[in-house]
Parts: C-alpha cells; sequence; structure tokens
C-alpha cells in the first residue's frame, strides 16, 4: 500500500535546520522521531488532551515506537508530517507519522507508536478514556473521503 499525505486530516511542517544533518550528511534518525512527536503533541492538542501531566486526568505515555526510514533528507528541506490514528485499543490506540520531503515530494519515513492512557498522579496505566475514542474518531473522520 502507497503512504499518501492526503491519508491524513492532520498534517504539521517542519524546517530542516543545518544542525539536523549529521556526519553522514543527512537528517539525523532521531530527528524524524522528534517530528513525529511534535505532531503527534499537536494531534493530542486537537483531541483536547490534557498533556500538563499534572493533571488527574489519564495522560498520554508512549509505550512503544518504530521508524521505517526510506529516503535520506538533506538541508534545505521542510518535514511535511501527516498523523493518524491507525488503531484504537481497550487499553491504546496505534499513531502513524509519515514524514514527507518537501523538496523531493516523496515519502522520507514512516513511524508508528503505541499510546497509553496513563495515570501520573498513581503512576499506573488506566483504562482508555470515552472522550479520547470520541475525540479520535472525529478527528479520523474528519475530511474523510471514504
Amino acid at each position: 500500500m502507497k503512504v499518501r499525505l492526503e491519508d491524513y486530516n492532520i498534517i504539521q511542517e517542519y524546517p530542516v535546520h543545518w544542525g539536523d544533518m549529521d556526519a553522514a550528511k543527512h537528517v539525523n534518525n532521531l530527528v524524524y522521531l522528534n517530528w513525529g512527536e511534535s505532531a503527534r503533541i499537536y494531534y493530542f492538542g486537537q483531541m483536547g488532551m490534557d498533556t500538563s501531566f499534572e493533571s488527574k486526568e489519564a495522560g498520554p505515555i508512549l509505550g512503544w515506537q518504530d521508524c521505517k526510514y526510506i529516503f535520506p533528507m538533506t538541508f534545505p528541506d521542510t518535514a511535511v508530517v501527516g498523523i493518524r490514528t491507525i488503531e484504537i485499543l481497550e487499553d491504546r490506540f496505534m499513531m502513524e507519522a509519515a514524514i514527507f520531503s518537501k523538496r523531493h515530494q516523496r515519502i522520507a519515513a514512516i513511524s508508528k507508536q503505541s499510546i497509553i492512557p496513563y495515570s501520573y498522579a498513581t503512576l499506573k496505566k488506566v483504562p482508555m478514556p470515552e472522550g479520547w475514542v470520541a475525540a479520535i474518531e472525529r478527528i479520523e473522520q474528519s475530511n474523510s473521503t471514504e
């Protein structure tokens, strides 16, 4: 299946900085994960999720992530990041961040993450909040052409 930017309802752009490159003269692997994290936090904001990590409500905690590097980005360029939820489970939801090179008009990396509802007050996993599920469904159904 081909990954297309138009498959994502939330899209963010981040400039590639000269300092993002490493000794191999391409964007360092960690920078892709940082872009995914920034897009993920923006998505959480669109959900209305409390990301203060101080609330008595559930907050997100990253349980797992991976990243497949497809095309090496370099300076100058702009990372265009599409972020979406790909699966909602009983105790977590799975997200996907696709990172595209604006300059080269192609996918550069794809990352998946497991987001777990967590109580920062009790330091324990909590059940998936109904409000999160409703917010995810609202975001993922907006602008849907299917």
